[in-house]
C-alpha cells in the first residue's frame, strides 16, 4: 500500500513539475507576442501585460526549482537563490508599476489613443482560458499532495487571470466606444496588481506567509 501511495505521489510531483514548466514557457510566448503587438499598436495596457508575463517567468522559475527540490525532499526550506529571485521579481514589479504610472499619466495629458486593441482582446481571452485551466490543475494537484506551495502558486496564477480581465475590459471598451483614455486606465489597473505582486514577492523573500506565497513553513510542518 505504501509503495502504491509512493508511486502515486511521485506521479503527482511529476505533474506539478510539468505544470510549472508549462507556466514558464507559456508566459514567455505570451510576453513576446504581447510586447510586440503592444509596440506596433501603441497599446500601453497590452505592452504592460507583456512585460508582466516575463516577470511571471522569473517567479515561475523559482517555483519550478522549488517543486523539483520538494519532490526530492518534502521538508526542504527555501534556498538563498529563491530569496534572491523573489527580491528580483519584486523589484521588477515595482519598476513595471513605475513605468505604467508615468506612461499612463503622459498618455492622459496627451490624449493618446492606441491604433487598435483587437490583439488585446484575443490575447486576454486566450490567457484567461489557459490560466483558468492551470489554476484548476494546480489546485487539484496541490490538494492531492497537501502542498501549500503549489496551492499558493495556483493563487498567483489567479492574479494573472485578474490582469487578463483588466486587459480584456480596457480592450473591449475601446473597441466598442473608441474612448482612447481607457488604455491608460487599464494601465493603472495593471499598476495596482503589479504593486501588490511586488510587495508580496518581498514579503515571501522575508519568510512572511502570504496568500500568494510559498509558505514553506507550513510545508515543513
Amino acid at each position: 500500500m505504501r509503495k502504491t501511495n509512493s508511486r502515486f505521489s511521485n506521479k503527482l510531483w511529476q505533474i506539478a513539475l510539468w505544470l510549472a514548466l508549462f507556466t514558464i514557457l507559456y508566459n514567455i510566448a505570451e510576453g513576446l507576442v504581447s510586447i510586440r503587438l503592444g509596440v506596433e499598436d501603441e497599446t500601453l495596457t497590452l505592452f504592460g501585460f507583456g512585460v508582466d508575463s516575463f516577470i511571471e517567468v522569473l517567479s515561475g522559475i523559482g517555483i519550478f526549482a522549488m517543486v523539483l527540490r520538494i519532490r526530492q525532499n518534502p521538508h526542504t526550506t527555501r534556498s538563498r537563490f529563491e530569496r534572491s529571485a523573489l527580491r528580483l521579481t519584486g523589484a521588477s514589479f515595482y519598476i513595471l508599476a513605475a513605468g505604467l504610472g508615468v506612461s499612463g499619466i503622459y498618455n492622459l495629458f496627451t490624449v493618446h489613443k492606441p491604433q487598435t486593441t483587437l490583439p488585446g482582446l484575443i490575447i486576454a481571452l486566450v490567457s484567461i482560458a489557459v490560466m483558468w485551466a492551470l489554476v484548476t490543475a494546480k489546485r487539484r494537484v496541490g490538494r492531492a499532495l497537501d502542498s501549500a506551495p503549489i496551492l499558493a502558486d495556483a493563487n498567483c496564477t489567479m492574479v494573472c487571470i485578474y490582469m487578463s480581465v483588466v486587459l480584456l475590459a480596457s480592450s473591449l471598451i475601446y473597441a466598442l466606444t473608441g474612448f482612447g483614455l481607457v488604455d491608460s486606465l487599464g494601465a493603472f489597473g495593471l499598476l495596482y496588481f503589479s504593486l501588490n505582486e511586488g510587495r508580496e514577492a518581498f514579503e515571501k523573500a522575508a519568510g512572511l506567509p502570504r496568500a500568494c506565497g510559498c509558505a514553506e513553513e507550513e510545508t515543513a510542518h
